[in-house]
């Protein structure tokens, strides 16, 4: 824990001096500008502030949530034996930033009048078709995240598969695991394959007659 308040401390300092540089300036604007000059200009200027602001906030979100997973990456998958989370953690590195920037988006372009309602529902849209398209692809990646919580079986288990074959487990991967059968061949089966069929893991029943 330690080391990941160590981590996010590092990633914040720059965002979080810009923060408050950018507050100091605020005040001394508004205390020794704001009253001299026309109420247009003191709207563009918070239209700005608010702009450079959010994309402070922005930043230092990004650095807060980069700093807890770059800890993860770390302390966490090295000591794993799969490599699923460490194949996960860049999707989820994008996916989280391209989230944290579309949310300041949105909250910056009303300021210039923008109408976010057509683009909010155009992004709707889209995410709907991107889903769908990819709907096989998220289903494998969910499956994936599900086996490394559940371990049904581990990298060197040996087991058998849907197909009926018996064969050791080579790879956990983000979208398909590797086994190698019998004949020293690799079989490659999609995650969501594994998670809806059932799995006998030899290598647990020989553990637990020891």
């Amino acid at each position: 824990m330690k080391n990941m308040i160590v981590s996010i401390i590092r990633a914040i300092t720059v965002p979080l001096i810009m923060l408050l540089a950018l507050i100091a300036i605020r005040l001394f604007y508004s205390i020794n500008i704001e009253p001299s000059v026309s109420g247009q200009v003191n709207r563009g200027v918070m239209a700005v502030f608010i702009t450079v602001f959010a994309i402070s906030i922005t930043m230092l979100v990004q650095r807060i949530a980069s700093g807890i997973i770059n800890w993860y990456a770390e302390n966490v998958t090295t000591k794993t034996a799969t490599t699923l989370d460490e194949e996960l953690l860049p999707f989820l590195r994008r996916t989280i930033n391209i989230i944290i920037w579309t949310f300041a988006i949105l909250i910056t372009l009303p300021l210039y009048g923008v109408n976010i309602n057509a683009l909010i529902a155009t992004l709707g849209v889209g995410s709907l078709a991107i889903a769908l398209a990819a709907k096989d692809t998220i289903s494998n990646i969910i499956a994936g995240f599900l086996i490394m919580i559940d371990r049904p079986f581990r990298i060197g288990d040996s087991v058998k598969i849907p197909s009926g074959e018996v064969v050791k487990v080579l790879d956990i991967g983000i979208r398909r695991s590797k086994f190698l059968s019998e004949e020293k061949a690799v079989i490659i089966v999609p995650n969501l394959d594994l998670s809806k069929s059932k799995i006998i893991n030899y290598t647990y029943g020989e553990e637990i007659k020891k």
